[in-house]
């Protein structure tokens, strides 16, 4: 079966190759228009799609859905249709002296790579696969699309719907498990983005380096939070709430774990406790509030919390409504805030990716950097704090895929602002001009003049003064 499936791609990779080949150069129109059909998709079928997410998850706001996964993403393609004129202009660029007073000139074309792998995950199904579309198109590259099975539902309207608005040589969308994926992975595409774990992102990359495939690897990580002592906790809590109960935490951004300062500690928890409470009054029947999408992740975020209290931890339950979890049929989680953590805790070594908050303490932040840059450099940072030089000192002395301050995720909503992360938490990026030239080729052309440029520079043999001449000059 896995077989069928992997000739079945490679002939897609194949047909999509040889139409990309044939139409160049393609008119900027052309990919404008693949942009229009993508924004069409997600406006005629946004609420089919938010309603197909709600029951792959068991449950998940159509609000929330339609928010996070089908307006951001008609905004990245807007944003391209806006911009991507600008984006691929030619750049001029000098040539050394004198080969410009001779008629020499440089420039580089950003030019389209072809093919454009895209495996996209389960928590934004839509978001996470359309929003670097956006920009594949409109870089001038066809795309081949596999989507999560854990979201199978959204995965088959995904794949029906590419169907009706692209020809099979422009967008096609592969479903199915992780075999699947694994052949995916394998193809000789020209460019191979994944969002995903770490540890799959590992997998990917050394499939990818069989055919020498580049990749954009969209990864997560512990995205901490500082919290300054100039913070407004109550303000900061809620925030930080909104972010950590969002799609129930699942979300490469959310934040990861809490460094507050040692005689903050109660007034940072009761912040987000309070936030908590303002937004979800009731967790079980709440529309607003996400499940777990799976039974092994729902085992594995409780495995977390019992394994911390196993090992010294203290756990605070925010049940605003006093429900009860134990007999919910619904994979519905509460916000479990841990205190008195350590690094051999599964919860400290983990990306946690639910409503799970392990919060450390601070003497001086200088103890917050140190520990933030003696672990894996986090896709996300947040500072919360009105002391500027405290601000920039955590900024300037850390490093991390984005950072927001006084809040949490909003950098990645920014469309000018490139997305993605360093070291195990990714590599490269989209959004933005930064995007555009990720899924483009650089392409160095440079133009002769007629004069014997070779001659005058004295680099043609037989070699003697003129090439000394040269050196000299060189080497002033």
């Amino acid at each position: 079966m896995a077989n069928d499936r992997k000739h079945d791609m490679e002939q897609a990779l194949k047909r999509q190759r040889e139409a990309f080949t044939a139409s160049r150069p393609e008119p900027m129109s052309m990919r404008k228009d693949r942009i229009k059909r993508a924004i069409a998709l997600l406006k005629d079928h946004g609420e089919d799609f938010a309603k197909t997410m709600a029951a792959d998850f068991g449950n998940r706001s159509i609000q929330q859905s339609m928010l996070t996964d089908i307006a951001s993403s008609v905004g990245a393609g807007k944003d391209a249709l806006k911009n991507m004129d600008a984006w691929a202009k030619t750049d001029r660029r000098k040539v050394q002296f004198p080969l410009g007073l001779l008629g020499a000139k440089a420039e580089v074309r950003y030019e389209p790579k072809g093919v454009i792998g895209i495996l996209s995950p389960w928590n934004f199904p839509v978001n996470l696969a359309f929003s670097p579309l956006m920009q594949v198109l409109a870089a001038g590259n066809r795309a081949m699309i596999k989507p999560s099975e854990f979201t199978e539902r959204t995965s088959l309207l995904m794949s029906q719907l590419v169907e009706k608005y692209f020809t099979p040589d422009e967008v096609t969308v592969f479903t199915g498990g992780p075999d699947v994926a694994a052949a995916f992975s394998s193809l000789p595409f020209d460019h191979l983005v994944f969002t995903g774990s770490t540890p799959t992102g590992r997998r990917v990359m050394e499939a990818a380096s069989a055919n020498l495939v580049p990749v954009t690897l969209e990864l997560g990580g512990k995205s901490p939070v500082f919290m300054g002592r100039s913070a407004d906790f109550a303000k900061a809590g809620e925030r930080i709430a909104l972010g950590k109960m969002m799609n129930a935490g699942q979300i490469c951004l959310s934040p990861d774990y809490m460094y507050v300062p040692e005689d903050k500690e109660g007034e940072a928890i009761e912040g987000v406790s309070q936030g908590v409470k303002n937004m979800y009054p009731t967790l079980l029947d709440n529309d607003d509030y996400a499940s777990i999408v799976s039974d092994r992740h729902f085992e594995r975020l409780n495995g977390l919390v019992e394994d911390a209290r196993e090992k010294g931890a203290e756990v605070i339950e925010v049940n605003p409504g006093d429900e009860d979890f134990s007999n919910a049929n619904q994979r519905k989680m509460p916000l479990n805030i841990i205190r008195n953590v350590n690094d051999d805790m599964k919860v400290m070594q983990e990306e946690i990716f639910g409503p799970v908050l392990p919060v450390m303490t601070y003497k001086n932040i200088d103890q917050a950097i140190d520990y933030v840059n003696d672990h894996d450099r986090p896709l996300g940072l947040y500072y919360f704090g009105q002391d500027k030089s405290e601000q920039e000192q955590v900024l300037s002395r850390t490093i991390s895929g984005g950072v927001t301050t006084n809040d949490v995720i909003f950098h990645v909503s920014m469309e000018d602002l490139p997305f993605g992360g360093v070291g195990p938490s990714g590599m490269g990026s989209y959004h933005a001009i930064e995007g555009f030239r990720e899924f483009s080729h650089a392409r160095a052309v440079y133009h002769q003049p007629k004069i014997d440029i070779a001659k005058l520079g004295g680099f043609k043999p037989p070699y003697g003064k003129a090439v000394e001449k040269a050196i000299a000059t060189m080497m002033k």
